[in-house]
């Protein structure tokens, strides 16, 4: 596919400082890194998606016919190839394609690995040695080489070759069994790939990591990391707390089993907000602006353990308080008492918040073909050298020409070839 012209301008969000947008020209901290992202979807690429804001130069290769199946996944654009999901998601990288199912695609592919530091794919285990980019392949080609490999169970044990999604793997690591309320089915955490972000995040810490050992040995290395264990590896106490007394932690709902109240309560005008009281110290305050300080007191629920022992009736108390005013009156007096308290927003109340636009939360990128696209700003944010973000999701094939002509050396004629053979 031919180069297309592509603009895309990223503006801060409203309040930002500026960190966000594609104004400030000092270098990033990862300008010169290249990275290679040749995984579908989200885990593993997430981490790609990260690097590039913070200065790598990110190639995202793909099949030439179709691309990443992300491109149809999500809120369809104007853009036959490119959802809401693909423009948030792959943000500041650029399309190559390549056919890795072909010799010669291998071939090309192999000459773009001796030219970068990064690699990342998230297939099913063993599916990168059937095309013939087994780990020995891809180190001689390049011995410096750092390769993430995300999938569902990881690359070894029983399980590896089974499909995993971030649903899946959520289940499997423990999380979904705790989402929901007792004794009622267990529920998917927010409806959004928790898991395939996690596992991105494990694994954009460990091509850090392991970019570093290399500054030190000037070799690569393998980083592993299965959506599953990513997720469990967030799960708190409860490994220790099973081994030690065999006892499960169950679904809670919005409550929690070590603190009350805590949990999220509807007020007068049908909005909800979160208490959450972990303290004695915090259930006292929360008391004072209840105007009901007799709660804290000793002998009645002051102390924690008296407190989650009656945790239905401290939480019945709650419910009839905060539904008796509207929720910026409960907001106002909690926070004026320091209870920590916060609003349930909904994406509406996100955008309506001064906070997110103070922090720059909401990036605006604003794309010649579909207009002023918002998109979550970059995370973390770095006093120093922030990331930006330069572009959208881009269009398929976008820069292939422009990568192997000016980084391969082909030629016009090559090209031509290898497009007529559907190569690439």
């Amino acid at each position: 596919m031919p180069d297309s012209s592509e603009t895309h301008h990223a503006t801060a969000a409203p309040g930002d400082d500026g960190a966000t947008a594609d104004t400030q020209e000092s270098p990033r901290p990862l300008t010169g890194i290249r990275v290679l992202d040749v995984g579908n979807f989200l885990a593993g690429p997430y981490a790609a998606a990260m690097m590039g804001e913070f200065g790598a130069e990110v190639l995202k290769v793909e099949h030439p016919i179709g691309g990443d199946p992300m491109r149809r996944f999500g809120t369809p654009t104007n853009r036959p190839d490119a959802t809401l999901k693909w423009l948030s998601e792959s943000r500041n990288k650029k399309s190559v394609t390549i056919d890795l199912r072909q010799q010669e695609g291998v071939a090309l592919f192999l000459r773009l690995v001796a030219k970068s530091d990064v690699l990342i794919e998230n297939f099913r285990p063993g599916t990168m040695e059937e095309w013939g980019l087994t780990w020995d392949a891809l180190i001689e080609a390049n011995p410096k080489l750092v390769m993430l490999r995300v999938s569902g169970y990881g690359q070894t044990g029983p399980y590896r070759r089974r499909s995993g999604f971030a649903h899946i793997a959520q289940a499997f690591g423990g999380l979904n069994y705790l989402a929901g309320f007792p004794g009622e089915t267990p529920v998917l955490p927010g409806t959004v790939p928790l898991g395939d972000y996690i596992a991105s995040l494990y694994g954009a810490i460990g091509i850090m990591v392991a970019l570093r050992h290399r500054e030190q040995t000037g070799r690569g290395q393998i980083i592993d990391v299965g959506i599953f264990e990513a997720v469990f590896r967030m799960m708190e106490e409860i490994a220790s707390v099973y081994g030690v007394s065999g006892k499960i932690r169950e679904r809670e709902g919005s409550g929690s089993f070590v603190a009350a109240p805590h949990g999220h309560f509807r007020t007068k005008d049908d909005k909800w907000i979160a208490i959450a009281c972990t303290t004695d110290k915090m259930f006292e305050r929360l008391t004072v602006a209840m105007q009901q300080p007799q709660l804290s007191s000793s002998g009645l629920y002051g102390d924690q353990r008296k407190r989650l022992a009656a945790r239905d009736t401290v939480n019945t108390i709650v419910v009839e308080w905060v539904g008796s005013l509207d929720r910026d009156e409960v907001l106002r007096l909690c926070l004026e008492e320091e209870v920590p308290v916060g609003k349930v927003n909904s994406i509406a109340d996100i955008f309506e918040d001064e906070h997110f636009a103070a922090r720059g939360n909401l990036a605006h990128v604003l794309d010649d073909e579909l207009g002023d696209i918002v998109i979550p700003g970059v995370v973390p944010t770095l006093s120093k050298t922030p990331g930006r973000i330069t572009s959208l999701g881009p269009s398929l094939g976008s820069a292939t020409d422009q990568v192997m002509r000016d980084l391969l050396g082909l030629t016009v004629a090559e090209l031509q070839r290898l497009r007529q053979h559907k190569i690439i």
